[in-house]
């Protein structure tokens, strides 16, 4: 019964919510381990020590704080529904707080690597992925899922759907816009009838998997492990340090809370401190 339960409301966040399907799928797996952890047992007779005790096995698994903490969301949110839905008479999660998560700063990369990075012998592809990545500070999702008519190279600008299909315009600089132009010229050469921007030789859709090995790949130019995301931190600290506004920043990164955009601003005072600690030995 559970698991029907489970896949009507998947269903429903679906429809409602418009989330892509990388977060239902993260949701319900989720909420499946839950519910193997109760050993499927009837709704109306889960309870607290039930969401306590797989907490604590969460815990002795050595679980980071960050997917406890999503984990505990995703089933919150999947009681809530049962209980508008009145699959239950009580909710047993309400007030379930979360561990704290340790605040983490954001991995960046300097100018001087950035520009390494792109003098070296990328080819046309790699050099429009990586201008897209940093130029507009694109999420890897966002980069792989972006359609060819969301770009319009003569106004500079694209339109791109982030987290929740939430969409947002990003101009595009001429850098990147070269990029693209030079790119599109060898990506017709695959297909001309795939939608998304970014497809391999194949003409399939480039894979955020295939995003991932790239940034590795150009990371042994600068020694540096790097992922997809650590060129976005890039873009929104080096904005900052050039005196761009916060909420202008918020608004590029499509953030919906500018505290989560203020992370970049510590980013710069530490950044800042190792420059003078360096010099100042």
């Amino acid at each position: 019964m559970l698991m029907q339960f489970l896949s009507e409301y998947l269903e429903s966040i679906e429809i409602e919510k418009g989330l892509s399907q990388n977060t239902i799928e993260a949701y319900g797996r989720d909420i499946e381990s839950f519910i193997e952890f109760v050993n499927n047992k009837m709704p109306d007779k889960i309870s607290r020590i039930d969401l306590y005790e797989f907490i604590k096995t969460l815990r002795s698994k050595s679980y980071a704080p960050s997917s406890i903490t999503r984990k505990i969301a995703s089933i919150k949110g999947w009681f809530r529904w049962l209980k508008i839905n009145e699959k239950i008479e009580a909710d047993p999660s309400v007030g379930l707080e979360a561990p704290k998560i340790p605040q983490k700063l954001p991995k960046v990369i300097s100018i001087n690597e950035i520009n390494k990075i792109f003098e070296s012998k990328l080819n046309t592809e790699e050099t429009a992925i990586f201008e897209l990545l940093y130029g507009c500070g694109l999420r890897v999702s966002e980069l792989v899922n972006l359609d060819i008519k969301n770009i319009d190279l003569n106004s500079k600008i694209l339109r791109c759907f982030g987290k929740g299909s939430k969409e947002r315009i990003i101009p595009i600089g001429e850098k990147a816009r070269k990029a693209i132009l030079n790119y599109l010229e060898i990506r017709n050469l695959y297909s001309k009838e795939s939608k998304k921007l970014f497809i391999n030789k194949s003409g399939k859709t480039i894979s955020r998997q295939e995003v991932y090995l790239l940034s590795q790949k150009v990371g042994k130019i600068i020694d540096k492990h790097i992922s997809p995301h650590v060129f976005r931190h890039s873009f929104a600290t080096h904005l900052l340090e050039n005196g761009a506004d916060l909420r202008v920043v918020q608004e590029l990164l499509g953030h919906s809370s500018v505290s989560t955009t203020q992370l970049y601003t510590h980013v710069s005072k530490k950044r800042l401190k190792d420059v003078y600690f360096q010099i100042n030995k």
